[in-house]
């Protein structure tokens, strides 16, 4: 007999349903046209002292299995290890990577912060470096010498990143994280998984952190006052659960684009409003994956996503848990037009590839 009492008490970490659904499975094997990742991680920078791509060849092999012609490397940084990551992916594999620095905001501290972020931008530039990744530190962490947060629509933001538009640099940029890393941490809260599991990866407190509005407001209006800088903002324009204002912006600034990396959770559980905004924006929206080290299934699982009609399908096949919240996604079965400029198009335009 079950033991009903036990099932009335199991907590939420415990349960882990199997799905009786007998769902469409579409077999997958490679994107529909060679691909560009433009969201990846294939520097030493988040797998110091090793290199997230511990094995090139290997990676080629998985590019070329699964239609991925080039991956954008996010990890370049700058100086000596901007040379490392471009003599490892670039110069070593013309077409296959393209890596983007990163500047160290925190020099802002310093009274000739802002001339420092110029003189890293240039040499950059000159060193080899495609575009800047801009991260979240920017409006969470970074501090300048009045000990205040620099937030993305500080001057100095807005002059270096007008800097990195008039060098040529498109900028892929993350600001904030999900809206519920902003929320109390109680039983509302929809990604309490993930954020048991990494407590530093919230921002709720309002003595330290900034609200999710005031920092995705300050990105709108650094994107809006460099209209000269081309972006792409990570993780669906750093705010997929809103869609509505992802859309607003994509209205008002010519040169902000959007990414789907990391947030296939997010917009799969909209599929039909995911594919109305790629619909009505097909120039503006790009794929990435944000997978590293990139492997077969992520691919394969971003195609069942963008190409496919399947419903109710794992985002992170072979995880007792997902990840990033407990829901299933859906395909947005994209038109071939609509997968040409997302898969390639919009990133070899930015990119000049």
């Amino acid at each position: 007999m079950p033991d009903w009492t036990a099932a009335a008490h199991l907590r939420v970490a415990d349960w882990h349903p199997r799905s009786r659904l007998a769902a469409q499975v579409t077999d997958v094997s490679r994107t529909a046209v060679p691909s560009v990742d433009v969201h990846n991680h294939l520097g030493r920078w988040l797998t110091p002292p090793g290199w997230t791509a511990p094995d090139v060849g290997a990676l080629l092999d998985l590019m070329d299995r699964r239609n991925v012609a080039t991956v954008v490397n996010l990890d370049g940084m700058r100086g000596d290890e901007l040379e490392a990551n471009l003599d490892r992916y670039d110069r070593a594999h013309p077409t296959r990577f393209v890596t983007f620095c990163q500047l160290d905001w925190t020099v802002l501290a310093q009274p000739d912060g802002e001339a420092l972020l110029a003189g890293q931008l240039r040499d950059s530039a000159r060193r080899g470096a495609r575009g800047v990744k801009v991260w979240k530190n920017l409006g969470l962490t970074v501090r300048d010498a009045t000990g205040a947060l620099v937030l993305p629509d500080d001057e100095r933001v807005v002059r270096t990143l007008g800097l990195a538009g008039e060098l040529g640099l498109p900028v892929l940029i993350h600001v904030a994280d999900p809206v519920a890393f902003f929320d109390p941490v109680d039983a509302d809260n929809e990604r309490i998984d993930e954020l048991q599991a990494n407590p530093d990866w919230w921002f709720g407190d309002r003595a330290v952190h900034p609200t999710f509005d005031r920092l995705l407001t300050a990105l709108e209006t650094l994107v809006l006052a460099t209209p000269q800088t081309t972006y792409i903002g990570a993780h669906a324009g750093c705010v997929a659960e809103d869609l509505d204002r992802v859309e607003r912006l994509l209205q008002a600034a010519p040169n902000w684009h959007i990414d789907v990396a990391g947030r296939m959770a997010e917009l799969g559980r909209q599929p039909r409003r995911t594919r109305r905004l790629v619909e009505e924006f097909p120039d503006r929206v790009l794929f990435g994956t944000d997978s590293f080290p990139l492997t077969d299934e992520a691919v394969l699982t971003h195609v069942r996503f963008l190409e496919t009609a399947d419903e109710a399908f794992e985002y992170a096949p072979g995880e007792d848990v997902p990840p990033q919240g407990r829901w299933t996604v859906s395909g947005l079965h994209l038109s071939a037009s609509a997968l040409e400029a997302l898969y390639a198009g919009n990133a070899r335009r930015i990119l000049r590839l």
